[in-house]
This record gives C-alpha cells, sequence and structure tokens, in this order.
C-alpha cells in the first residue's frame, strides 16, 4: 500500500467529520479564546500516540503470535464494522453521555475521537503488512493527521456551512469507500493464508 493509500484509509477511520458535532458540544463550555489552544493541544497528543502505537505496536502483536494473515483477516472485519457504523450511526448522543467541566484533556477529543480504536488498529494492521516501512507509514499518518486537524479546526463554518444533512451525506460516503477498503483487506488476508 502506498502513501496516499494508508493516508486515506488513516483519514476515514479517524473520521473527522463524523467527530464535528462531538468536538463542537465537548467545546462549548470553553471560552472562545482557548478553543484553538485545546484542539491544537489534543491534536497533538492524539498525533502522540498514534506515532507510539505506530512503532512499538508490533511488539504487542509479536508477543501474542498473531500471523500476518489473522491480522489481515481481522483488520477487514474491524474496518468493515467501524465503515458499516459510519454507514448506518447509531444516534451521538449515546456515544457521549458524561458531562466535562471545563477544558478537556485527552479524552475524549484525542481518545477516542482522533486516535480512536480504529486507527490504532488500521495502524497496527499497515505496520504488520508493511514491515520496514515505518518513514512511508510516519508520513501518511502525519498526511491524516493534518487533514484531520484541519478540517476539526475549521468545524464550527464547516458545520454551518455543510449543514447537519451534509455532515451525514459526507460521512456516508466516507463509510461507503472503507467499506470497499475492508473488503478488499479481508480477501487478501483469506489469499494469503491459503497461499500459505
Amino acid at each position: 500500500m502506498d502513501i496516499l493509500s494508508a493516508a486515506t484509509l488513516l483519514f476515514l477511520t479517524m473520521d473527522p467529520l463524523g467527530n464535528i458535532p462531538i468536538f463542537l458540544s465537548v467545546l462549548q463550555n470553553v471560552s472562545p479564546a482557548r478553543r484553538l489552544k485545546v484542539i491544537i493541544r489534543e491534536l497533538f497528543l492524539a498525533l502522540l500516540i498514534l506515532l507510539l502505537f505506530l512503532y512499538f505496536g508490533q511488539y504487542i502483536l509479536r508477543a501474542l503470535q498473531l500471523s500476518q494473515e489473522s491480522i489481515q483477516v481481522a483488520g477487514g472485519i474491524i474496518l468493515f464494522i467501524i465503515a458499516m457504523k459510519m454507514v448506518f450511526p447509531v444516534p451521538r448522543s449515546a456515544q457521549v453521555e458524561e458531562d466535562i467541566d471545563g477544558e478537556p484533556l485527552l479524552v475524549p477529543l484525542a481518545i477516542p475521537m482522533i486516535a480512536g480504536p480504529s486507527a490504532i488498529a488500521t495502524l497496527l494492521i499497515l505496520a504488520s503488512d508493511q514491515q520496514g516501512a515505518y518513514l512511508n507509514l510516519t508520513i501518511a499518518t502525519l498526511a491524516a493527521w493534518l487533514v484531520t486537524g484541519a478540517i476539526l479546526l475549521i468545524a464550527t463554518p464547516l458545520e454551518k456551512f455543510l449543514g447537519k444533512r451534509g455532515l451525514i451525506a459526507l460521512e456516508r460516503l466516507m463509510g461507503m469507500l472503507l467499506v470497499a477498503i475492508a473488503v478488499q483487506m479481508f480477501l487478501n488476508g483469506v489469499a494469503s493464508f491459503l497461499h500459505a
């Protein structure tokens, strides 16, 4: 998988468009003067977490003695489930129930909104699939993170411009693309297993 494909896959699993309503609701109690600083801080915390999993997640997989094929198949299934949730979403109010007093720190903006289980699992799968391609995967992670960050930084005007229906339509389109990628990943894993 090349850098652009990996970056696109990571961007889709980070789902910044789907996270805009949650970001705005979590930040509503933060003063407008502090919002930009909070978002930038949370973005850098999320990037740090993603890079930690990119470089050190393989040791976890090796300790669990997981084969390349099992990771590909499991990754395809996980991405498929994530994609189905994007296409057929659960009401957002059910996902973020607790009120946060003051500024959020790490949770829920950095984790799980940006560096969530889906993005972390995708990074583990990509790193396992492309042994030794850490430079390319780092570039892909940075590219996906930058685009995600740019979208979240302009969340308020973007929501006003697109409206809730526009955001939902874009998120479902991203989900459809992710379904196709997930199916391909699953098929690649099954094909590798059969050839082995």
